[in-house]
């Protein structure tokens, strides 16, 4: 369980950080100085980040056997900026939370 948690974290900050860049830097920079190298480069790279996201979030739904509400509540995260960083603290929270009740059996 440690291993799939950390694998979602450090995709979570990965995928938040990509969308941020891509959303307040490559975004402007494409509609603002006709830049458009910056999102041709991020974009794919989030977008490809953001699927091995969303496998490393079922990944770990279904190990801890979430609703199918929370998983993609959790999935969709990833898509708002700065989002996924709030989920990321919150899906930590709940893992250790069973984690602890878990372990009290």
């Amino acid at each position: 369980m440690k291993a799939a948690l950390l694998r979602y974290r450090i995709t979570a900050w990965v995928v938040g950080v990509g969308l941020l860049v891509l959303v307040f830097v490559a975004v402007p920079l494409k509609h603002f100085a006709h830049k458009p190298a910056a999102v041709a480069v991020v974009g794919p790279f989030h977008g490809l980040l953001f699927m091995v996201y969303l496998v490393f979030t079922l990944d770990l739904a279904v190990r801890n056997r979430w609703a199918p509400w929370r998983t993609l509540l959790v999935m969709i995260a990833g898509t708002v900026p700065f989002l996924s960083f709030v989920a990321e603290r919150k899906v930590t929270s709940w893992v250790t939370a069973s984690q602890v009740a878990g372990a009290d059996r």
